[in-house]
């Protein structure tokens, strides 16, 4: 799926990367955990998160996510979307709650992945 298909599916605005909307993506996680994030295989994948500090990019770019979804009105920081902009990272928000927008995209065929212990 791709991200700019992502962003029109949860009604997002686009924060940064706006030249990876045709980027495709084969799963999804969400998770406000990023220690359960670091669980999951990577893979092309876009984060869907609550949580607003720069960890979750961090997290993100460790983990070769190419998108960033936060979610339930949250708005992260300036700094936040700088270092998801310097890491290549595409950074949506969102006011879906994430139960709503992970189902929307499982519905749409977006996978949820697989774990590492998997």
């Amino acid at each position: 799926m791709k991200i700019g298909k992502i962003a029109s599916l949860l009604n997002a605005e686009v924060l940064c990367g706006e030249d990876k909307l045709d980027c495709e993506v084969k799963s999804a996680c969400g998770c406000d955990m990023m220690s359960d994030v670091l669980a999951f295989v990577k893979e092309q994948s876009v984060l869907i998160t609550g949580l607003c500090n720069p960890q979750v990019v961090r997290t993100a770019q460790m983990m070769d996510m190419v998108c960033i979804v936060f979610v339930r009105g949250k708005r992260p920081p300036k700094e936040v979307i700088e270092l998801a902009r310097e890491e290549g990272i595409a950074v949506l928000a969102s006011s879906e709650r994430m139960y709503i927008a992970c189902g929307k995209l499982y519905q749409e065929g977006l996978s949820g992945g697989s774990l590492l212990n998997e």
